[in-house]
């Protein structure tokens, strides 16, 4: 029962599932197709993971003061997910899609016994989709703690 009760880690849910409902709506008025697939994928506008840490981390500084050390850790807890987002994983979705570019072209040259398989590309986000994100996860943070 007191996990079912535990405000933070519903806001954190709560606002990870609002970014991916976002997200497939945007794709639906942007490119104008339905795909609900995205719900379940990483990138993309705006940046689910930004939300919900962000989400978290307001939370606990409307819950517990901004000034304590719950606070602290989660903030830069947020900002670590939010660097890797815009860092690693971007660099590596990059470097993963180049590469099977790479091993398409060597495909045709090679043909015969050359068939690796390509690379599953995860996506990072832009400093835009990040910065939404967490703007999402504020907003999401201070509607869930002033309503409920």
């Amino acid at each position: 029962m007191e996990l079912l009760s535990n405000q933070l880690l519903w806001t954190g849910v709560a606002a990870s599932l609002a970014a991916q409902i976002i997200k497939v709506l945007l794709i639906l008025l942007l490119e104008r197709r339905w795909r609900p697939a995205a719900f379940m994928e990483t990138g993309g506008m705006p940046s689910s993971h930004s939300c919900m840490v962000v989400a978290l981390t307001t939370g606990l500084g409307i819950q517990y003061g901004f000034g304590g050390p719950l606070f602290a850790v989660s903030a830069v807890f947020s900002l670590i997910v939010m660097y890797d987002a815009t860092g690693v994983r971007r660099s590596s979705g990059m470097q993963a899609a180049l590469l099977n570019l790479l091993l398409e072209e060597l495909r045709e040259v090679v043909r015969e016994g050359f068939a690796p398989a390509p690379l599953r590309v995860f996506l990072g986000h832009t400093y835009v989709e990040v910065f939404v994100g967490a703007l999402l996860g504020v907003l999401v943070a201070v509607v869930s703690f002033h309503l409920f």
